[in-house]
């Protein structure tokens, strides 16, 4: 099996029946949480009436319900630690969202603890509001003495503008730093470099060919030139956020920089090495680990992420690069599930397949338009596709809607993407909509247009004019030097 793979599913049914004990070297976790509710919101509570649903693209919230209740049960079920942490948060907090959070983390931490090589290391990302939490469930899973830093993460120049009167400015996040057993672990110690004034203060002396010394102990010369520079701490403060003009920003409300992933890698990894992260997000992890010539594994519940980093693994290392995905649709069946199960990961799927932008983030009135396509036509401008996804039953009346859709944006495509096969009805309304001509193409291109699942599954695409990769769900990562290959097997998959 191919080295590098990644899920789209919950991690913790992909931890259970893909990961074997002990063969991943290093993991790093940024668990979704939201940290911007209010504590009277974040420790609202819940009856546990409402139905489960998965946590959605840029959702980040956990709630008290039924599916949390269960797993705070087999948890406490299981005995030990764990269950003597659990049952502690939940006379402290009762039944709310953080102990919901705390539930759903609990058994996801003791299979990434299972499948963690005695060397090993996990690193969890999260922000004030739970670390407090997370490290005491840390403690239960992975024993206090396997602790080896909380690392504090200055997210940036703190500005004032969101702190509002009453408080500091919130400006940082926690990581949380353990060993599966500390006595073995594999650990590097990283450098960054002096500053100026350090430099000017400490390193104050010049020899007769202009290099920069100090003294140390019996008048001993240590060359700044040969300095590795200054031990980092668990404080970190040279390593920004991503502005809004880097290079390698998405457009992924939660992505982190690639520096931060490097730090981590580079101090517990080797070249080589196997890298899990449970909660991938946009990739970051996965692509730092590939520049690093690290294998790697990642897992995520929403097809915007898995979308996200299929493109964006495209655009850095190039269409040739091998890995596996695991769990998407590869077959009618296949897809028919994913319709049932959750109909909206089911339109982010479809809506992949023909490289589409969704046209927004959450659940809502989308008045009558799923995703958007562009494209350029004659003198550069900018023209849209409208697309409609319909996992179920469909008839004329959508065409006819979609039809309406495409007059009212004034787009030049309108495009259904359906999983049953068009009625003649149907066929005979997109032909009665006659065609957009393409004056910089010189072409015509039907103006209403029916792509099936099976036709999709197929390699079947919109006919359009060529698109000059302005139709990304994110902005292009930049591209980089392919990664060394690697010959090892992924192992206990």
């Amino acid at each position: 099996m191919a080295e590098n793979t990644l899920y789209y599913g919950d991690n913790l049914n992909v931890l259970r029946r893909h990961i074997q004990d002990e063969t991943v070297d290093l993991i790093y976790l940024d668990p979704p949480f939201n940290s911007k509710a209010t504590y009277n919101v974040l420790f609202g509570e819940k009856n546990g009436s409402q139905a489960t649903a998965q946590i959605k693209a840029f959702d980040d919230t956990w709630t008290w319900d039924q599916s949390s209740a269960q797993s705070y049960q087999e948890v406490v079920e299981g005995g030990g630690k764990v269950s003597q942490a659990m049952q502690a948060f939940r006379t402290l907090l009762g039944d709310n969202d953080m102990l919901a959070y705390l539930s759903m983390m609990a058994p996801r931490l003791m299979e990434l603890r299972r499948v963690l090589k005695p060397t090993g290391s996990i690193y969890l990302h999260c922000d004030p509001t739970a670390s407090h939490y997370l490290k005491m469930l840390m403690d239960a899973v992975f024993e206090a003495r396997n602790f080896r830093n909380e690392i504090v993460w200055e997210r940036g120049t703190a500005s004032g503008g969101k702190a509002g009167g009453n408080k500091h400015v919130p400006n940082h996040d926690i990581i949380l730093f353990y060993s599966k057993d500390v006595k073995n672990s594999f650990f590097r110690r990283q450098y960054i470099p002096y500053t100026e004034a350090y430099i000017e203060q400490r390193f104050k002396y010049t020899d007769e060919s202009g290099r920069r010394y100090r003294l140390q102990l019996g008048n001993r010369r240590q060359y700044l030139d040969e300095s590795k520079g200054k031990p980092t701490s668990d404080i970190w403060v040279d390593i920004f956020p991503i502005n809004p003009m880097a290079k390698e920003k998405l457009g992924y409300p939660t992505q982190k920089p690639e520096a931060l992933l490097e730090r981590i890698l580079q101090a517990s990894s080797n070249k080589g090495d196997l890298v899990l992260d449970p909660f991938c997000g946009c990739g970051t992890a996965v692509a730092v680990a590939l520049r690093l010539n690290r294998r790697w594994i990642g897992i995520d519940i929403t097809q915007a992420a898995i979308r996200t980093i299929k493109e964006r693994l495209k655009d850095t290392f190039g269409s040739d690069l091998v890995y596996q995905v695991i769990g998407e649709p590869v077959s009618i069946p296949d897809a028919q599930t994913l319709a049932d199960q959750d109909p909206y990961q089911f339109q982010w799927w479809a809506l992949g397949l023909v490289g589409a932008r969704p046209v927004e983030q959450k659940k809502g009135s989308d008045k009558g338009i799923d995703g958007r396509l562009y494209f350029h036509d004659e003198g550069g401008k900018t023209k849209q596709i409208i697309l409609s996804v319909k996992a179920g039953h469909t008839s004329v009346d959508h065409i006819r809607d979609l039809r309406g859709v495409v007059e009212r944006e004034q787009a030049e495509i309108g495009v259904l993407l359906t999983m049953q096969e068009p009625t003649r009805p149907m066929r005979t309304e997109v032909a009665g909509a006659g065609f957009y001509h393409s004056p910089g193409w010189d072409q015509n291109y039907p103006k209403l247009q029916i792509l099936t699942v099976a036709e999709l599954l197929a390699g079947k695409g919109i006919e359009m004019p060529p698109i000059r990769q302005v139709n990304k769900t994110f902005k292009k990562a930049p591209r980089v030097k392919k990664p060394e290959p690697q010959s090892r097997e992924l192992p206990g998959i």
